[in-house]
């Protein structure tokens, strides 16, 4: 279910109905299907999956995190990868972690100050935005704020304070979240049986053999181990005579 080839499916179903469409696109239409992406802890996993992507003449928009300990937004290769998804048609928008925070004002300013220094450093605009884990006040909260669209404001989300399989929703929302397909799975009746839809993929559940969690937690550590070595490797030669050895080591 986490395959690039199960995602290539997702994708060709998407298509077929015609009604693919970006946040700012969806605005106003009766009938729309949104594919987005939050990136928690690999921007190179979301590059291959933007490939896969580009190689389908498809547009998503992924989201990335400005603060966050797995990877680091304004790293060059990070932003090299990113730049070059924007390039060939991607849109690109900002994850904004909460930290903590509760009071909707300061909320409102937070994202605001985020996406214009993400704008200002990447050299294009960022007017779209979600929210990593948000609460229920947030969501409840509806935030809207001129000249910028939040993926779950309710053009493109509804919310419910518990959703089962008797919930009416304007929106179809599928996530998933945790390894998990939430409140469905993309298939062809989930997709196609509702007018408005949003999906939710997280790219570093993803991969071309499709693990299961463990498996696929196991690949991706492996993944940021090999990337830590190099980079260490890049910044200084402090530890050359020992990068082969902790290489081996992880392939170990």
């Amino acid at each position: 279910m986490f395959s690039y080839d199960d995602y290539k499916e997702i994708i060709r179903i998407i298509q077929s109905t015609g009604r693919q469409c970006g946040y700012a696109e969806a605005l106003g239409r009766d009938k729309f299907i949104i594919m987005r992406h939050d990136v928690e802890y690999s921007v190179e996993r979301a590059y291959r999956l933007a490939k896969i992507e580009q190689s389908m003449d498809f547009v998503s928009t992924f989201f990335f995190q400005w603060t966050n300990n797995s990877y680091n937004i304004l790293s060059r290769r990070n932003m090299d990868m990113i730049k070059d998804m924007h390039e060939r048609g991607q849109h690109i928008g900002l994850h904004f972690a909460l930290n903590g925070m509760t009071d909707m004002q300061q909320i409102r300013g937070r994202i605001k100050m985020e996406m214009e220094i993400l704008s200002e450093m990447f050299g294009f605009e960022i007017t779209e935005f979600s929210v990593h884990r948000p609460s229920k006040d947030v969501l409840r909260e509806n935030i809207k704020l001129d000249g910028i669209l939040n993926a779950y404001q309710d053009d493109f989300f509804t919310f419910a304070d518990s959703v089962d399989d008797h919930t009416q929703l304007k929106v179809k929302y599928m996530s998933d979240a945790n390894h998990i397909w939430r409140y469905g799975y993309p298939d062809e009746a989930n997709i196609t049986g509702y007018d408005k839809v949003q999906i939710l993929t997280h790219p570093f559940a993803w991969c071309r053999k499709g693990y299961d969690n463990f498996d696929n937690y196991k690949s991706l550590l492996q993944e940021k181990y090999i990337e830590l070595v190099e980079s260490v490797d890049n910044e200084c030669k402090d530890f050359g005579e020992y990068k082969e050895y902790f290489l081996e080591k992880n392939v170990q």
